[in-house]
């Protein structure tokens, strides 16, 4: 691998001094000719305008000596005795150390506003910084995105050429979460690969003193994250831990390919960003227990209404219909000539068949044991056809679905319907079901008054809560006059990434 080429110090400063020398040769020629028309003292300051651009661009050291040279030059060159560094009388020798003075006052000057000007513009970025990872976390996006945001703020900031995120695995080894280079012609370390912590590394040092370290060489070092980081280069680093709720969590590392030492302020800037790393951790760890906490509920709720449907049909509804033959076979013991007693007797066997009839709708309504039976594609046809309302079922999608996406989506549909049926006055309405590879899609719509809005606490605050439980997505269109759209989307597992494999 090709090295960057870096200049020493010595040839830096040298080709500076070169730079300097050239503006008072140059500003020297201009006072050669303004001396004829102006008195010569006052040519001398305009020798400040070499030295003030030196001391901002380059510090104090070359504007002192660069303010030497001035004085030099035009004691030689314009204060009798000519071409001699003496002064023929105590006014100009005083005049030249008042402006040396001044020059150098000028210069430390122009100097400390030039680091304070550095340290404001850097302290705003790094603000700026701050910022835009916060916005990242308060929008609760993806882990990975604040990841991938901190792990590239923290190495423009710290002047590094690679950057990195690491998760500790309770098996001992880290992973790669995020990474950032600066150079896009090598490839920085590879993200989800894991490591082992044997050998030298700032994740292992991390892990053993919890706090931030430096590591100034890879060279020689064993293990597999020092093999890796001498393969793109990296000459030295510095590393933060990240901390989630009292726990080591992860680190966060800069890296650079030269011999120049990170400012000693670099371990605070990147300990800040850690902060917001723990904060979004936390926050997505949160959202993923209370997803699993919602699920629980509803799955429970789903196994209660199918237990209490399986009592019904088992228990209540078969005991009606064995009261229903018993009544019906009394009647033929009935006498003749007891026709009133035989009249009481149908209107028992018929009040028990009507409440064997509703007790079935009601378990029906509980949990379709068609639903259980056929799956969710037989029971939307069921629901369709007991539906007041026309409706327009269509569904796009094969393959065996799980049972808890079945059992939302059908009462995701039926509560739908329930609500058209109650609210829309709606003439129609259209049903559609697609496998979009990753979810199931699930569109109800119809043409009624429009208006329906989830804060009000309709029934779609259930179904809302329902999807999300799932980690899925619920979208309601309902413009005034204009009938009402319900997207829903269900996560079909196994499909793809949930948070819970990265945090």
């Amino acid at each position: 691998m090709a090295r960057r080429w870096v200049r020493s110090p010595a040839v830096r400063w040298s080709n500076r001094l070169l730079v300097s020398v050239a503006m008072v040769a140059a500003l020297t020629g201009l006072i050669a000719l303004l001396k004829p028309h102006t008195a010569p003292l006052h040519l001398l300051l305009l020798y400040l305008l070499v030295v003030l651009p030196v001391a901002v661009v380059w510090g104090t050291k070359l504007a002192l000596v660069t303010s030497v040279l001035c004085v030099a030059v035009y004691a030689y060159l314009f204060v009798p005795p000519f071409h001699s560094l003496q002064a023929a009388n105590s006014e100009d020798l005083v005049a030249l150390g008042v402006f040396l003075l001044t020059a150098v006052v000028v210069g430390q000057l122009a100097a400390r506003l030039r680091r304070a000007a550095l340290v404001a513009e850097r302290l705003f970025e790094e603000q700026a910084a701050l910022r835009r990872v916060a916005t990242l976390v308060a929008q609760s996006v993806p882990p990975s995105m604040v990841f991938e945001a901190v792990t590239r703020e923290i190495g423009l900031l710290c002047g590094a050429d690679v950057a990195r995120m690491e998760r500790y695995e309770a098996d001992g080894t880290v992973t790669g979460l995020a990474a950032w280079s600066r150079s896009r012609q090598s490839d920085p370390l590879l993200v989800g690969t894991r490591f082992n912590l044997s050998g030298l590394s700032v994740a292992r040092n991390v892990q053993h003193g919890g706090r931030p370290v430096r590591i100034e060489s890879f060279d020689g070092a064993t293990g597999a994250i020092a093999q890796e980081s001498r393969a793109v280069g990296i000459h030295s680093t510095v590393g933060c831990p990240v901390t989630v709720a009292g726990r080591l969590w992860g680190v966060i590392a800069a890296s650079t390919r030269n011999d120049k030492p990170f400012p000693d302020d670099t371990e605070t800037q990147i300990a800040r960003f850690t902060e917001l790393v723990a904060t979004a951790v936390e926050n997505a760890e949160a959202r993923a227990e209370l997803s699993a906490s919602r699920a629980r509920i509803v799955n429970a709720a789903d196994e209660t209404r199918r237990r209490i449907e399986r009592d019904l049909h088992d228990g209540v509804q078969q005991r009606l219909v064995s009261l229903v033959l018993l009544v019906g076979s009394t009647q033929e013991l009935v006498p003749p000539g007891q026709e009133e007693l035989r009249a009481r007797l149908i209107d028992v066997g018929a009040g028990l068949t009507d409440a064997s009839d509703e007790l079935r709708e009601m378990a029906r309504g509980i949990h379709p044991s068609v639903l259980a039976t056929g799956g969710l594609f037989p029971a939307l046809k069921a629901l369709a056809r007991r539906c007041p309302l026309p409706v327009d079922l269509s569904v796009h999608a094969a393959g065996q679905l799980p049972k808890q996406v079945q059992v939302s989506g059908y009462y995701v549909i039926s509560e739908a319907l329930t609500n058209v049926v109650k609210h829309a006055c709606a003439s129609a309405v259209t049903v559609t079901v697609e496998d979009g590879d990753e979810v199931l899609i699930l569109t109800v719509h119809d043409d009624g008054v429009g208006g329906a809005d989830v804060s009000r606490g309709t029934g779609l605050v259930g179904l809302r809560d329902r999807v999300e439980a799932l980690g899925g997505r619920f979208c309601v269109d309902s413009p005034r006059a204009a009938g009402t759209t319900l997207r829903v989307e269900l996560p079909l597992p196994g499909r793809d990434r949930s948070y819970a494999e990265l945090a």
